[in-house]
């Protein structure tokens, strides 16, 4: 195939104008000598890949036209397609496009170049990244899942490595990877120094946007910068495209939509607005910008979707955050508003993708655990955070998912995995109807992994409604919690789906990337 030319039609993805502003300051539009040209400042990413299409992503110095072409082979020797966009103030920079009519099963490099506006003929060094698309045939597949990054004040500790628990999910060699949700914590202050109980000095790098929590647009940009400049995550993100969904500290501590922003916890970090909207918004936009994600033009902030990895697997990228109720008591006898966790429309959406989907395996991935109990207020052990909310038969949000797990049964839908991560140590539960309150229910697997980079907490308690049994747990030694990084106890889940038998080899692992349990599961026929 020849050369093509770049197509007129980049990407657009969605969120108003009006909003922009922040982050003009980031750049520098009258630069145009040959011995000043502009810069890819962030690395690269790819991200929902699919068998035929992915989004790509980048970021530029100054205002400029980012050029991207792709190819079969390393060395661009046959250029099979391309794109422009225009990396502009009111987007921070930042430019993501789809590469459409990929070849299924290939690694496919691709190559950004920016071009000066003031001086057409003045481009920027190029970088190049790559990923492999899904396949059409039933080959193996693996990937690596995990959340909570750069939480509870321990930042990048270059002496001590950075992030290095991305450099070990690297070497898995993943198809792709999925990020379980607090992809920044913009809430939590990241200071120089941390003393540990060792004796030794913590030592962050900081940079202004991460000094307080997130309030401005250019705040959460900022935080999604900070995170970009491990070298770790830019080595992993050139390799392997990530499927991103949010939870709680893209915008605050365990928020919910119309939260008053009076809790003790919010008057500690004296946030300025009164509710919770305005800082929501800011922090739609910047994860949007910063993330490698398709754009919904009915919903152009949503979250949840669904990836299709071949035959052997269907990820359901769930957003638990964005249409609950408010995270009160959470008992209420009838669903309701007041109940609603995904909310209707998402549970029609997963229950008509679940039975379209022809995939052996479903993954589900959900920002939050189905059966531990997560307080909603730390300071007064009050209400819920997540849907468990103690022993006995459903109330409240637990409603939903009973009507969930009863269509799944109804409707014969097999080998359905839930994915999770949220409460910072690893765990493995089997959901047994036989021990369970609510029994109208196949028995399921749901697996935990996490913190990436965040403080090590828990455990938690296990509620018995949908009756989950601990399998496997790893997590601090009682009386501790907040462990840093150094501490070892950070952790990610590896999934390996076999081409020829189709059984799932679900392991954890921790930072060293050292196998702690693993389990394999037979796909159920029929």
């Amino acid at each position: 195939m020849s050369r093509s030319s770049l197509t007129r039609r980049p990407f657009l993805i969605g969120a108003a104008a009006g909003l922009a502003g922040a982050g003009a300051g980031v750049f520098r539009p009258g630069l145009s000598r040959a011995a000043d040209r502009p810069v890819l400042t962030h690395g690269l990413q790819s991200g929902d890949v699919d068998a035929t299409s992915a989004i790509v992503w980048a970021r530029a110095d100054r205002p400029c036209r980012a050029m991207i072409e792709w190819a079969t082979t390393e060395r661009f020797t046959e250029i099979r397609g391309g794109v422009f966009a225009d990396a502009l103030p009111v987007s921070d920079g930042t430019v993501k496009v789809a590469l459409t009519g990929l070849p299924p099963g290939q690694d496919v490099f691709y190559r950004v170049r920016l071009q000066d506006l003031a001086a057409p003929t003045i481009l920027g060094a190029p970088q190049v990244g790559r990923f492999r698309t899904a396949p059409s045939d039933r080959r193996s597949v693996s990937f690596c899942w995990s959340g909570d990054t750069a939480g509870q004040g321990w930042g990048i500790d270059e002496a001590r490595g950075g992030m290095t628990i991305y450099a070990a999910m690297l070497r898995n060699r993943p198809d792709f990877f999925l990020h379980s949700g607090d992809t920044i914590y913009a809430d939590g202050p990241i200071v120089p120094e941390v003393r540990l109980p060792d004796g030794s000095l913590w030592r962050n790098r900081v940079t202004e946007a991460v000094s307080k929590p997130a309030e401005t647009l250019d705040e959460f940009r900022g935080r999604y910068r900070y995170n970009l400049t491990d070298a770790n995550v830019l080595a992993m993100n050139a390799e392997v495209p990530v499927f991103a969904q949010w939870d709680d500290h893209e915008v605050t501590n365990n928020w919910w939509p119309g939260e008053p922003l009076t809790r003790a916890e919010h008057l500690r970090k004296m946030y300025r607005d009164p509710n919770v909207l305005a800082l929501q918004v800011r922090a739609t936009r910047a994860f949007h910008e910063y993330l490698p994600m398709r754009f919904e033009p009915s919903e152009p902030g949503r979250v949840y979707r669904r990836i299709s990895h071949g035959p052997l697997v269907d990820v359901f990228l769930l957003d638990m955050r964005s249409y609950r109720g408010p995270n009160g008591e959470n008992r209420q006898a009838a669903y309701g508003p007041e109940s609603h966790f995904l909310g209707p429309t998402q549970i029609a959406w997963l229950k008509h993708e679940l039975r379209a989907s022809r995939a052996t395996w479903k993954v589900i991935a959900a920002d939050m655990p189905l059966g531990l109990v997560v307080p909603y207020d730390p300071d007064r052990t009050f209400g819920s955070e997540a849907v468990a909310q103690g022993d006995g038969p459903p109330l409240g949000r637990e409603l939903e998912i009973a009507d969930l797990l009863r269509f799944l049964r109804d409707s014969r839908i097999r080998n359905t995995v839930w994915l999770t991560a949220d409460v910072h140590y690893a765990a493995a539960h089997y959901y047994d109807p036989n021990r369970a309150r609510f029994q109208d229910f196949e028995p399921f697997w749901e697996f935990v992994a996490g913190p990436l980079h965040a403080g090590t907490f828990g455990p938690n308690a296990l509620d018995d409604t949908f009756g989950p049994q601990l399998r496997f747990v790893k997590a601090p030694p009682p009386g501790q919690a907040n462990l840093s990084p150094a501490a070892g106890y950070q952790f990610f889940g590896h999934v390996a789906v076999d081409g020829r038998t189709e059984q799932m080899t679900v392991t954890l692992k921790d930072a060293a990337d050292a196998a702690l349990w693993s389990v394999i599961l037979d796909p159920a026929r029929g």
